[in-house]
C-alpha cells in the first residue's frame, strides 16, 4: 500500500494532467518524486537545480493550486533539489521563501503599465523593468557590439549623449528587449532619482485608447511628459494607428526638448516603417540608429556556455559547438534548444552528448545539410594545423604548409563538385596536375599511416558538424 504522501501526490498528478499539455506533464511533472507530508509541509524531490528553477518560473502556480486543492489550503510546498548526482547531495528550498530562481517582474495589472493618475517618488516608481535582463548577461559579439556600447553610454549619461533617441532595430529574438531592460536597469542603478519606464508599444496604445475612452488624455500626457527616460519597445506596432502616433509625437518632442532620454526598438529601420507618419520617422532618426543583427558564432557560443553554467549542467564543448553552428537565427531558439536538451538529459538520466543534441535539435528546427565549400575546407584545415589561411596561397615549400595545402585539395575534391582546375585556382593558384598529384599523395598517406588517417578523419568530422 502506498504511503499517504504518495497517494496524495498520485491524486495531484491526476489533477495536473488535466491542466497542462501532455508533453509538459511528461517532461516536468512525471520526474518529480514525493518525499513526505509532515506538519502541513509537502516535500517533493526534483532532479536538478535547473529543473527546480524552471518549475518555479513556469509552473509553481500549477503546483500550489493543485496541492491546495488536493491536500488543503495552507499546505506549504517544499523542494528537495539534487545538486550532486554522484554523492546524492541535496538542498531544500521552500516556495514560501525567496527562491533563487529569477522571478519575472510583471505589471500589477496585466493590461496596464503604471497608472498615469498617480505620481510616486522615483524610488517607488514602477519602471516595469525585469532585472533578469542586464548588461552582465548581455554578452558582446560582432553582431551587437555597437548597440551594447551605445546602450552603456546612454545608461551612464541618459539624455546627455548624441544617442538620443537610441533607435535599435533587428529581427525578432536577437536581443532588443534584453538590451532595453539592461539600459533601464543600469540607469536606475546609476541614477536612482530618475523616473524610468519600459513599455511595449502595444501597452502604450492600450493605455491611450483607455484614456481616450475615459476622457483622461491630459492625465495620460502629464504622466509620460514627466518621465526622465522612456524605453518604448516594438514601435512598429503603432503603424496605422494615426491618433496614437500623433500623441507619441508630442510626447517625443516634449521629452527630447527637455533633454530626456528615449530608447526605441523596431523590427525595421526608420526608413522602412511604411505607414508611420513622416514627421515622426524624421525624429526617430535624430540620434543613433543601430542594427542588431543575428548573433554571430562566437556570441552564440558565449550565450550557450553562460546558460549551461548558470543552470549547473555540464555540456561538452562539441555539443555547444554543434548547437552554435546549427541554431543560428536568434537567441530565443538557442536557449530553447538548450532547455530541451537539459530536460531530456534530466528525464532520461543520461549524459548530454552529440547524439542527444542532434535528436533534440532535429525536433526543434529543420537541420539542413551543410553545404561544404572549398573556402570552408581551407578554413577548417588551417585552423586544425594552427596556420594562417594566407600561407596556403603562398609558394612556400615548408612541409606543414604543403601538407595543409594538399589536404585542402584532397578534401575539396571529395566533398565538392569542383573540378581539379577550379580547386587549384582557389587553393594557391595551382594547375590541374598539382591538384591531381596532391589527391594521390594524401590518399597514399591515408592508406599507409594510421596517425595521418586519424588526423584527416578529425578534420572531416569538423567539416560535417
Amino acid at each position: 500500500m502506498l504511503n499517504d504522501y504518495q497517494t496524495l501526490w498520485a491524486k495531484c498528478l491526476t489533477v495536473i494532467k488535466d491542466i497542462v499539455p501532455e508533453a509538459v506533464f511528461s517532461t516536468w511533472f512525471v520526474p518529480i518524486v514525493p518525499l513526505s507530508y509532515e506538519e502541513n509541509k509537502f516535500t517533493i524531490q526534483v532532479p536538478s537545480q535547473f529543473f527546480y528553477e524552471y518549475l518555479e518560473e513556469k509552473y509553481v502556480n500549477v503546483l500550489k493550486v493543485t496541492i491546495h486543492r488536493v491536500i488543503g489550503k495552507g499546505t506549504i510546498l517544499n523542494y528537495r533539489v539534487v545538486v550532486d548526482r554522484t554523492t546524492g547531495g541535496t538542498v531544500d528550498y521552500p516556495t514560501e521563501n525567496s527562491s533563487i530562481a529569477v522571478k519575472k517582474v510583471t505589471p500589477k495589472d496585466a493590461n496596464k503599465a503604471p497608472t498615469p493618475f498617480t505620481q510616486s517618488a522615483p524610488q517607488d516608481f514602477d519602471s516595469q523593468l525585469n532585472p533578469k535582463y542586464n548588461f552582465e548577461n548581455y554578452f558582446e559579439g560582432i553582431s551587437n557590439r555597437l548597440v551594447r556600447i551605445a546602450g552603456e553610454s546612454v545608461a551612464k549619461n541618459p539624455g546627455r549623449t548624441t544617442f538620443n533617441p537610441l533607435f535599435i532595430y533587428g529581427p525578432s529574438g536577437v536581443g532588443k528587449t534584453h538590451l532595453c531592460h539592461a539600459v533601464g536597469t543600469k540607469i536606475r542603478e546609476l541614477h536612482p532619482e530618475k523616473r524610468v519606464l519600459y513599455i511595449s508599444s502595444h501597452l502604450f496604445r492600450v493605455q491611450f485608447t483607455d484614456a481616450t475612452r475615459k476622457n483622461t488624455v491630459n492625465d495620460f500626457l502629464y504622466f509620460y511628459q514627466n518621465l526622465d527616460v522612456l524605453i518604448l519597445d516594438d514601435i512598429q506596432e503603432m503603424i496605422g494607428m494615426d491618433k496614437t502616433q500623433n500623441t507619441f509625437f508630442h510626447i517625443f518632442n516634449h521629452l527630447h526638448q527637455l533633454g530626456k532620454q528615449l530608447v526605441l526598438t523596431s523590427d525595421k529601420a526608420p526608413v522602412d516603417l511604411q505607414g508611420m507618419e513622416e514627421r515622426l520617422v524624421t525624429r526617430l532618426k535624430w540620434g543613433l540608429t543601430a542594427e542588431l543583427s543575428r548573433p554571430d558564432l562566437e556570441l552564440r557560443r558565449k550565450i550557450l556556455k553562460n546558460r549551461a553554467s548558470h543552470d549547473g549542467i555540464v555540456v561538452p564543448d562539441e555539443v555547444l559547438d554543434f548547437i552554435a553552428n546549427n541554431v543560428t537565427d536568434n537567441v530565443r531558439d538557442l536557449e530553447g534548444v538548450l532547455v530541451s536538451l537539459m530536460a531530456n538529459s534530466v528525464i532520461n538520466n543520461r549524459e548530454i552528448d552529440l547524439a542527444l543534441a542532434k535528436r533534440v535539435i532535429s525536433q526543434a528546427i529543420k537541420l539542413e545539410k551543410k553545404q561544404i565549400t572549398v573556402q570552408m575546407i581551407q578554413e577548417i584545415v588551417c585552423k586544425y594545423f594552427n596556420l594562417e589561411q594566407s600561407v596556403i596561397q603562398t609558394q612556400s615549400r615548408k612541409r606543414e604548409i604543403v601538407q595543409a595545402r594538399q589536404i585542402t585539395m584532397y578534401l575539396s575534391k571529395k566533398y565538392t563538385d569542383c573540378s581539379f582546375s577550379h580547386i587549384g585556382k582557389i587553393v594557391g593558384k595551382k594547375d590541374h596536375a598539382t591538384v591531381l598529384h596532391a589527391c594521390k599523395t594524401i590518399k597514399d598517406q591515408i592508406e599507409t599511416s594510421k596517425s595521418f588517417r586519424s588526423a584527416v578523419e578529425e578534420i572531416e568530422i569538423k567539416l560535417k558538424n
